[in-house]
């Protein structure tokens, strides 16, 4: 008895022991070990069909994408100033042509001129419009709840928003696909969802409600059909 189980120390499978040793345990015995395999598969292997909505992933931070949205639209009445200044307070001066040649470049540059006016109020809209549209699209793909669904098949992201309100959408599970695993993801976990653009970004310093059936189920890497 004794070489047998440390043959199943050893390296066998425990089964397979089982298995050998059939006519030698009890049935009190062999339904125990049932008992402790059935439990064991469950904890590996979750049940994805669940009886109720279940919270996957929680991230609960609002104040730092209203900071974001704050500094965003500031930044875009900044720019949006500076342009205006630009295109209406910029005279035409141009330069005589008298020792021009001997001057530094930027000094040759008449900017009250049309071209060079007109440019720099173009380029001063589009920095504080592309801010304000950066700082926009992130608060929109940051996730701040991620459910799975009764029934297990699909999936609700709720997100930020750059007024204070959560955004909601439903997907199925199969059109979620994890970029990389939950154990490997540093400070942000992006997860793709197919026919849209951009990813979706689940902060890592958020927390993670049911992490086993998160990687069954939204933490998948799934590669979709062209």
């Amino acid at each position: 008895m004794n070489q047998i189980f440390s043959i199943c120390r050893s390296g066998l499978p425990l089964i397979t022991c089982r298995l050998g040793l059939l006519h030698k345990f009890p049935s009190t015995t062999l339904n125990q070990s049932k008992s402790r395999l059935f439990c064991s598969r469950t904890v590996l292997d979750p049940n994805t069909n669940v009886i109720k909505d279940v919270m996957l992933f929680k991230y609960e931070n609002p104040k730092l994408y209203k900071a974001i949205n704050f500094f965003a639209l500031a930044q875009f009445c900044f720019w949006n100033y500076v342009s205006y200044f630009s295109y209406t307070n910029l005279r035409d001066a141009p330069v005589a042509d008298e020792g021009k040649e001997s001057l530094p470049f930027w000094q040759r540059i008449n900017l009250g001129e049309s071209k060079y006016r007109t440019s720099i109020a173009a380029l001063c809209f589009l920095m504080g419009y592309g801010i304000l549209f950066f700082s926009w699209m992130y608060t929109l793909r940051s996730v701040r709840f991620l459910i799975l669904r009764k029934g297990g098949q699909k999936v609700t992201f709720v997100t930020y928003a750059p007024f204070g309100e959560n955004r909601i959408m439903e997907v199925p599970v199969n059109c979620v696909s994890a970029v990389e695993s939950r154990q490997t993801a540093k400070s942000t976990l992006p997860l793709k969802v197919k026919n849209r653009v951009l990813f979706y970004v689940m902060d890592m310093r958020g927390e993670f409600k049911n992490p086993m059936l998160f990687d069954q189920t939204a933490g998948m890497k799934r590669a979709w059909m062209k």
